[in-house]
């Protein structure tokens, strides 16, 4: 447990880099790694080369989304899980008050960001303009249920990985890639050798392809 505070990402900051909300094309909610900030992942909005997007960074209270692996019980990493699902949704809901449907919504994140958004998604399936997943993936323990309802009914979804990264399992990454098939996404599923936890050239250059040739 975190503390007292049962909604730990309330309240903190939110970055805004971009088109304004009114005139983008799509909005792209970025979620941060552990450590790092809404500044450091806003810094990939430079890399693709796209001027009608609306960027999004919520900032983690202390830096971390959850205290633990994204592999432990879940239990165990509230309450911080479900306040970072809770800042997602209260974002989606203040775009649907500006008139932003989800099929205009990318959900992306790195690291802890990463299984933040796919997680996010899978509880919340509809068609997103994009779910994209650097280095993440699905939360929760060996052998948690991955029954979730509902259709994403054609979302482009992206998840990039290395084979060798020390904290996300490679059967975890194919174990997520196969739920989002199954719920009616289009994964395009990259696995990069001896690469690290990190992302190259080639991951930024899919995702600025998809906000490319998304239309919103």
């Amino acid at each position: 447990m975190q503390g007292k505070n049962q909604d730990p990402h309330a309240h903190q900051p939110l970055l805004r880099a971009g088109s304004t909300i009114f005139d983008a094309r799509l909005v792209a909610i970025l979620l941060h790694g552990r450590g790092a900030s809404a500044e450091d992942i806003l810094g990939l909005s430079r890399e693709f080369s796209v001027s009608d997007v609306a960027y999004l960074a919520p900032q983690a209270a202390g830096r971390t989304w959850y205290p633990n692996s994204f592999l432990a019980p879940i239990e165990q990493n509230e309450p911080g899980i479900s306040s970072g699902l809770h800042v997602i949704a209260g974002l989606l809901q203040d775009l649907y008050r500006q008139d932003v449907s989800s099929d205009r919504v990318v959900l992306l994140g790195f690291s802890q960001g990463a299984c933040l958004a796919l997680e996010f998604a899978a509880r919340h399936p509809r068609r997103y303009a994009a779910v994209v997943a650097l280095s993440g993936g699905l939360i929760g323990p060996p052998g948690t249920p991955r029954n979730y309802p509902g259709e994403f009914d054609g979302t482009p979804v992206f998840i990039g990985c290395s084979d060798t990264d020390a904290h996300i399992p490679l059967k975890r990454v194919h174990e997520s890639t196969a739920v989002f098939r199954r719920m009616g996404a289009v994964v395009d599923e990259r696995i990069y050798p001896r690469m690290g936890h990190t992302v190259n050239r080639d991951e930024l250059g899919a995702v600025g392809a998809l906000f490319s040739e998304t239309i919103g």
